[in-house]
């Protein structure tokens, strides 16, 4: 069998069956990060990586000051949607030695731009060649509050689901350019209970089903979607790469989110529900191996 033939979770799953666990780990596989701290720690770890690679996440011919962003930002995502705030970054890149040194000069630039705006140190790394394209991996820490740590995995029957900003874009440069919501979900897990969050890095399409997944859920899709100028409805459903935010919060909270919501430049929407039926109707995202 070739990995076309198995898909990006199936080949996930394949591999986290029963891994390895030191007494520390709080949150491992299957969530936007891992999560690390001892039994009575009031604040936990947060770890991520995350990598890009031209021809996959960019063109040769992008602005690589955005690419170096890029590279850094998804991290930051990913931390965002535990709940947390990014801290120390370890960066390796891989150049062909025929690359343009203003090339590999403005990469840097754009990872020491994202890293400034959201407080990160850029800790060290490792720099090697590359036979072909340039790729860029990011390890990311970041700290969250225990009660605040935001899984996947908590949803439940009758949960609303919201989306932040506008789905849907990404071909058109958007992918270059999000801004990750650290400081909007930072406000969210300070002021409510929510059951359940990760960020749109495939498209709702490929992440709302596994987040209903990890909670033991099914879900159904209601009203439209909030789309970004220009797209269509399957669009934000499967574009992908929009960095915005997906939670679930009870019934009784939605109102009182909706209500709250501080964040007049940033649209929140209802998406949709979470049931206790686990057959959904097929969504389709990104998926690196289809």
């Amino acid at each position: 069998m070739k990995l076309s033939g198995l898909g990006e979770d199936a080949l996930v799953a394949r591999w986290t069956r029963n891994p390895p666990r030191h007494a520390a780990l709080r949150v491992g596989p299957g969530d936007d990060c891992a999560a690390v701290g001892g039994p009575r720690d009031t604040v936990w770890t947060l770890l991520k990586t995350d990598a890009v690679v031209e021809g996959v996440h960019f063109t040769p011919d992008a602005d690589f000051t955005r690419v170096g962003w890029k590279a850094l930002a998804r991290a930051v995502s990913d931390i965002a949607a535990m709940g947390g705030e990014p801290e120390h970054a370890l960066v390796t890149v891989a150049f062909p030695p025929a690359l343009e040194l203003a090339k590999a000069d403005a990469l840097y630039a754009g990872l020491r731009r994202c890293a400034r705006k959201f407080g990160i140190s850029l800790a060290g790394g490792e720099t090697t060649r590359s036979p072909g394209p340039v790729f860029v991996s990011v390890a990311l820490t970041g700290r969250v509050e225990r009660a605040r740590c935001a899984l996947r995995s908590g949803g439940k029957p009758g949960d609303v689901l919201f989306v932040t900003g506008r789905l849907g874009g990404s071909l058109a440069g958007k992918h270059l350019d999000f801004t990750p919501r650290v400081r909007e979900a930072r406000w969210l897990v300070a002021h409510f209970r929510l059951h359940a969050m990760m960020d749109l890095s495939d498209g709702l399409g490929a992440d709302l089903p596994r987040l209903a997944r990890a909670s033991g859920c099914g879900f159904e899709l209601r009203g439209p979607l909030p789309c970004a100028p220009g797209c269509s409805q399957t669009q934000a459903l499967g574009d992908g790469e929009d960095f915005e935010l997906l939670f679930a919060v009870s019934p009784r909270q939605a109102a009182r989110v909706e209500r709250a919501w501080p964040f007049a430049r940033l649209p929140l929407t209802r998406v949709g529900i979470l049931t206790a039926n686990q057959r959904s109707t097929t969504l389709h995202g990104f998926d690196h191996f289809a």
